[in-house]
């Protein structure tokens, strides 16, 4: 279910940033939720600077860059993980692409998981299975 995406100015990333910024937020993400990588999705969208505004002013015309950030996790998942995600997230934009901590924003989506779908399946039928899927692995053995 984890799902990112990072919104940048265009001139910040480069092939490689961009790919060093999907692995490593994944990374994060399985690893702060306990999740398997492979539930994990991360989107960059970068923008021109002439169609982008901070604080007022068109990126293009200032020393202003665009580094947002965005995430859900499923309803349920603690303000400590959350934080913990936002925090991380905000540094490995700071580390990989240089951009000061003060000009980067993000916010964290609840969703829950009888909103969620995976694979055409809500995730509270999804997450009851799996569940019920462990209990009677463990009754068997």
């Amino acid at each position: 279910m984890p799902v990112a995406k990072f919104h940048l100015s265009e001139e910040l990333i480069t092939k490689e940033s961009a790919r060093q910024i999907l692995q490593q937020a994944s990374a994060i993400y399985a690893d702060v939720l306990d999740s398997p990588i492979e539930r994990t999705r991360v989107f960059i969208n970068s923008y021109n600077p002439d169609y982008v505004a901070v604080g007022g002013e068109v990126c293009a015309d200032s020393a202003n860059v665009v580094a947002f950030f965005e995430f859900i996790v499923l309803d349920g998942r603690t303000q400590e993980q959350r934080t913990a995600i936002g925090e991380q997230f905000t540094l490995l934009l700071c580390d990989i692409l240089g951009v000061d901590r003060s000009l980067i924003r993000g916010y964290c989506s609840l969703v829950r998981p009888e909103d969620w779908y995976i694979s055409g399946n809500p995730a509270s039928a999804v997450r009851k299975a799996e569940v019920d899927a462990r209990r009677q692995e463990q009754g068997n053995g």
